[in-house]
């Protein structure tokens, strides 16, 4: 399979700061940001919120999955 990433990416700066992704590093699973996200969702309440100012206009008697609120 080839590579088709490139090595390193270059952002733009932040004040003195340089940004960049580099590519460099061993494989690793992502599944750890999703964690993260999980985390901060839970504490900030994002998803409930979205979840809560959503209308729900499915039939109750066909739902197979929830809303979540």
């Amino acid at each position: 399979m080839p590579n088709c990433t490139v090595n390193k990416l270059d952002f733009s700066r932040l004040q003195r700061r340089v940004i960049e992704a580099d590519f460099q590093g061993s494989p690793l699973s992502s599944d750890g940001g999703v964690m993260l996200l999980r985390q901060v969702d839970q504490h900030i309440g994002l998803s409930a919120a979205i979840a809560g100012a959503l209308r729900d206009h499915r039939n109750p008697t066909r739902i197979t999955h929830t809303l979540k609120i």
